[in-house]
């Protein structure tokens, strides 16, 4: 499973028990399929929102107990039966996605976090519940990592999603270190903007690191997972912070030594 293609899924799946393999992939290709609807091709936004709109509907029927109508679905609709999945959390990705295909900007953080709620966080929501360990404490801290790494994504990728229109880093941020649109346009890192970017940075150490107790009460393979995931955001991190903010030419990646560091830190967790 090419994990690295959607960031909110764990980063080293080879660690997964064999049996929970198919119902992950289940839940990467509805993902999957839907983010590409949202943003990938040169669809209109109007298609994009067609194209969601059918998977909602495909929901729908395996909610009902009906049979879905795409072949595609058939499988998604065992998984979910099978596992007692709550299809809720799937509406949740399909209205991110298309969330995303309207707004292309966030008044603050706590607008940004909402839609984290609904892109990020139902991916570990729904690896809890096929590990039976969905205990509210255990789906808050979930929630805490995934909304993370879905913001490190963000701050990872600023230039990649200026050049399809979106800015993550909250407008309230921008006038608070006073930063314009402009300096992200012509990719300038002046004083402002690594302030911005330390700031940024700060605050999603502190919130993933919140959700790192999560890593105690997952069983053996799940617990590494997690513990890897984590230290893959923290490094991001680090990352950006060396670069002094430029992720514009300097955009962070894991490399071999990286994962060494990580799971030496791994084992201190």
């Amino acid at each position: 499973m090419p994990v690295e293609h959607y960031e909110n899924f764990p980063v080293a799946s080879f660690l997964l028990p064999r049996r929970l393999r198919r119902p992950i992939e289940a839940i990467y290709r509805f993902a999957r399929g839907a983010d590409d609807i949202a943003d990938e091709g040169d669809a209109s936004d109007a298609e994009r929102l067609q194209g969601l709109a059918a998977y909602n509907a495909e929901l729908d029927l395996i909610e009902s107990g009906k049979p879905p109508q795409s072949p595609s679905f058939v499988e998604l609709a065992a998984v979910i039966a099978e596992w007692k999945l709550p299809i809720s959390l799937f509406r949740d990705l399909t209205d991110a996605f298309a969330q995303d295909v309207v707004k292309k900007r966030y008044a603050d953080f706590p607008d940004l976090m909402d839609y984290c709620r609904r892109s990020a966080n139902p991916i570990g929501r729904l690896l809890l519940y096929l590990f039976d360990r969905a205990s509210e404490e255990n789906l808050r801290y979930s929630d805490s990592i995934c909304s993370t790494l879905q913001i490190i994504n963000f701050w990872q990728d600023i230039a990649i999603d200026w050049a399809k229109g979106r800015v993550y880093l909250p407008q309230e941020d921008l006038v608070r270190f006073g930063v314009s649109e402009q300096l992200i346009a012509e990719q300038r890192c002046t004083q402002e903007w690594i302030a911005l970017l330390d700031f940024e940075v700060d605050r999603s150490r502190q919130l993933i690191l919140a959700g790192a107790p999560l890593v105690h009460d997952l069983p053996g393979r799940l617990g590494w997972e997690i513990r890897m995931t984590v230290q893959g955001g923290l490094r991001i991190l680090e990352q950006i912070r060396q670069a002094r903010g430029d992720v514009f030419r300097h955009r962070p990646l894991l490399g071999p030594t990286d994962w060494l560091r990580m799971a030496g830190r791994a084992l201190f967790m």
